[in-house]
Formats: C-alpha cells, sequence, structure tokens
C-alpha cells in the first residue's frame, strides 16, 4: 500500500470518518488486550498509519481501520506474552467504570464481563484475534487469516479452540437489578463481618482472585496477588478487606454491579462479581495502583 501523506482538504474528512469508528476500534483494542491505556494507544497508532497512509482506494474504511488496529493488538499480545506467564493466575484485566442508572441493561448490553476477559489472558495472541474479530465482531475468517499469516481453515482452527476455553468461563446472570441486591448484601455482610450472611451468598466452590502487581505482603497488608477457592476461604478474605467498607461503593463494573474502593476522589480497588443462580461464582479484584491510576472513574 502507498505510503503517503493525505492532502490537507482531505484530513479533515479524514479525522472525522476516523471519529465515527473510533467507539468501535476501541471495543475492538479493549476485547484484544484488557487493558484501557493499551487500547487507547492502539486506536491512536491506526490514526498515525491512516493519516500517513493513501485511502483513496480503500472501499470498507471500517474494515481497513478494524485491520490495522487488529495488528497492532497482534504485536502488543505477542511482545507480552513472556513477560506475564508468571503472573498470570492472578493477573485481572483492566475494568471498565461507570454509573448505575435506570437505562444499564440497555446501555450495557454489549459490555463484556471482567471474568470472560481473565479467560481471554489465557488463549494465544492468534487465538485471541480470532476469536475476537470474528465470534464478537463478524469478521470472516479470510480477513482474519490476513492478519495472523495463516490459512483460513487454520484461522477457523484457532478460533474453534479459543472457543473452547471460553465455554468454560463464568457465566453472570443476565438480571442487573438481582446482581444488584446480592452486590449490596455482600458489601453489608462484609462491613458487619457477619460470617453466615457471606457464606450464604457464595457459591461453595468460588474463586477470588486478586492482582496487586507487585505489591508484598511487606507493605500492602492484604492487598497482595492472590489466588483462593472455597466459600469458607473467600469470606475470610472479604473481612479482611472490612476495613476499606466505609470507602467503598456499588459501581458498574465492565456492565454489571460490582464494588469500587475511592479515597478522596483516588481509586484504590475495583471488584468485580460474576453471580449465577443467585450465588457468587467468581470475585475478580484488581488492586494494583499503578493501573488503578489510569482507569477513569465516572463523572
Amino acid at each position: 500500500m502507498r505510503q503517503e501523506t493525505a492532502p490537507v482538504d482531505d484530513h479533515e474528512q479524514l479525522a472525522r470518518q476516523f471519529e465515527q469508528n473510533r467507539g468501535h476500534l476501541r471495543a475492538v483494542a479493549y476485547r484484544m488486550l484488557g487493558s484501557v491505556a493499551e487500547a487507547e494507544d492502539a486506536v491512536q497508532e491506526a490514526w498515525l498509519r491512516l493519516s500517513r497512509t493513501d485511502v483513496s482506494d480503500v472501499g470498507n474504511l471500517a474494515g481497513w481501520l478494524t485491520t490495522v488496529v487488529s495488528r497492532v493488538c497482534l504485536d502488543l499480545l505477542r511482545s507480552r506474552k513472556s513477560r506475564r506467564e508468571d503472573s498470570l493466575d492472578t493477573y485481572v484485566p483492566d475494568p471498565i467504570i461507570g454509573e448505575l442508572g435506570p437505562e444499564d441493561e440497555a446501555v450495557h448490553a454489549d459490555a463484556i464481563g471482567l471474568a470472560l476477559l481473565v479467560v481471554l489472558e489465557t488463549l494465544s495472541p492468534a487465538e485471541r484475534l480470532a476469536f475476537v474479530l470474528h465470534d464478537m465482531f463478524g469478521v470472516g475468517f479470510d480477513e482474519i487469516a490476513t492478519i495472523v499469516d495463516k490459512s483460513p481453515a487454520a484461522t477457523r482452527q484457532l478460533a474453534s479452540r479459543a472457543r473452547r476455553r471460553v465455554q468454560g468461563a463464568p457465566a453472570t446472570d443476565g438480571d442487573v437489578s438481582r446482581q444488584r441486591v446480592i452486590v449490596e448484601a455482600f458489601m453489608a455482610a462484609s462491613r458487619g463481618g457477619d460470617f453466615e450472611a457471606l457464606l450464604e451468598l457464595l457459591d461453595p466452590d468460588v474463586l477470588l482472585r486478586a492482582d496487586a502487581g507487585a505489591a508484598t505482603a511487606e507493605f500492602a497488608g492484604p492487598a497482595v496477588s492472590k489466588l483462593v477457592r472455597g466459600a469458607k476461604a473467600v469470606v475470610e478474605q472479604a473481612l479482611l478487606f472490612s476495613r476499606m467498607a466505609p470507602y467503598n461503593q456499588v459501581a458498574l463494573v465492565n456492565g454489571v454491579p460490582g464494588v469500587i474502593t475511592v479515597v478522596n476522589d483516588r481509586l484504590l480497588g475495583v471488584m468485580a462479581v460474576t453471580v449465577a443462580d443467585g450465588k457468587i461464582t467468581q470475585i475478580d479484584i484488581l488492586a494494583d495502583l499503578e493501573r488503578l491510576e489510569v482507569i477513569p472513574l465516572p463523572a
């Protein structure tokens, strides 16, 4: 493809077209990367490449931009893979926080749960790309094949392997108002130190994943990365964090009710909750202060 700078009179038109696609590109990049900051970087890189490229013969600019963002994301996934393997068990992707309101279910119908993003982190870069583009955005395997440099048949196999892994991801109930009731009950029981009430809310095989980044027990007390299984063990962890209860509030976390901890307008923790059949089956907590710094709070 020719690398030529777009004429000035075309630049504004390109910018308008790009802005029309920005939301879609951000959604693709976030699902590919699980990182708010990296997704924004990938979208910005797509703009830079667009502004340097003659796209006068491109019939589908949205498709062209999706391909560019996907290639950028694939490079980022491949570069990060080696440095994440040691901490993958406790890694929690960046959450997206929103305000709870009367239109939550409509507005966030296409949100991706944090528990699903956790599973996507276990896929190979090519599997993740194939699954996200095909299963979430309906991109054809012929197009995806050119990005991963494989045949369409091999690309279809990538998506199939990914799909089998993703089918094991914990699914949350679709009733947002019901989940909010359970999350608020969990907060109240934690605040009051009510062991039995907490046990009643948890699935016996509940999994708690906490990601505190580089924090250690010496410096962060209970806020360290850990993987905890079983209702009784999770209850003990919930009671450990009860001292932060005055600073906890319900918020939308990736489209469903969760908990955020805010002290002096600073985000110190995010808890995503997976609820199935009225019980909490998974809790994912991000307490990495360095990463929390760049996650925007609701207005």
